[in-house]
């Protein structure tokens, strides 16, 4: 394993139409964590719920047209798992992790929210529950001498340069103060023990954003945030090489409202 992307595909079927399919055809690589699929497998195309080359996983949400997430291998995993021990999002579409040699890899699609809504409150209970099990997910894998990688769409932005207007944004869903606070327990090294491998690789700059608005344009100024993430234990974190977001060259050659977050984790 040396490359791995994450991207939330805000609808597979709809991607796939848009530059999804030429976009998979042309990376190099080695795994793929997809999140929003919004779509059971058989109402996929064939050349899309079986790509060439790879092996393919899904995790649909039991809620028609909501959620789900997918990995993408190159090599046959050992093992395959749906969920994380939550029984309110077991079916909820939102976790999917395999092992591959030396490596557990995870895709994740932490909800939304929405400031006083139940949409919030679900994501807060999500937070609470998921936690604990990356904890203890770090502490079996260094016990089994195995690394850790959750990559995916957390909906968090964690610092001030992680949105562009985050002046006009302390008060919103995603860039609450108890929000940015659970995600330094996850990159506390003594709670979650992850690394922020894009942040590592880049500690000063604003961004690198990966999801803009599809209103205004937000795209054009970029006008985004950073809220999918590669989040690793730290001898993996200290492998990667590069880190970098696949942004489309226009507004209309989007084919989602997040581009992808590659990095490379060297030999």
């Amino acid at each position: 394993m040396h490359k791995v992307s994450t991207v939330n595909v805000n609808g597979l079927r709809a991607a796939a139409k848009k530059g999804y399919t030429e976009w998979l055809a042309a990376t190099d690589a080695d795994v793929i964590c997809l999140q929003e699929v919004r779509a059971e497998p058989e109402q996929l195309p064939d050349a899309v719920r079986y790509p060439e080359g790879w092996h393919a996983f899904w995790a649909p949400s039991s809620a028609k047209g909501r959620a789900g997430v997918a990995l993408l291998t190159r090599r046959e995993p050992d093992s395959v798992r749906v969920g994380f021990g939550a029984a309110e999002f077991e079916e909820s579409g939102r976790y999917l992790e395999a092992d591959l040699p030396g490596l557990t890899v995870a895709s994740l699609y932490l909800p939304s929210g929405e400031v006083g809504t139940e949409r919030q409150d679900e994501k807060e209970r999500f937070m609470a529950a998921f936690l604990p099990y990356l904890r203890d997910l770090r502490e079996r894998a260094a016990a089994a001498g195995r690394e850790v990688l959750v990559c995916g769409d957390w909906n968090i932005a964690h610092r001030e340069a992680d949105l562009k207007n985050w002046r006009g944004n302390k008060k919103s869903s995603g860039f609450l103060p108890e929000e940015r606070a659970w995600l330094s327990r996850v990159l506390d090294p003594e709670d979650g023990g992850c690394t922020d491998v894009v942040r590592a690789l880049h500690p000063d700059v604003a961004g690198p954003y990966s999801w803009w608005s599809y209103r205004g344009r937000a795209f054009d100024n970029d006008t985004g945030w950073r809220i999918d993430y590669h989040m690793s234990t730290p001898g993996l974190a200290e492998r990667a090489v590069k880190a970098y977001v696949e942004r489309a060259a226009t507004h209309a050659e989007r084919w989602s409202d997040h581009a992808p977050v590659t990095v490379d984790y060297g030999a």
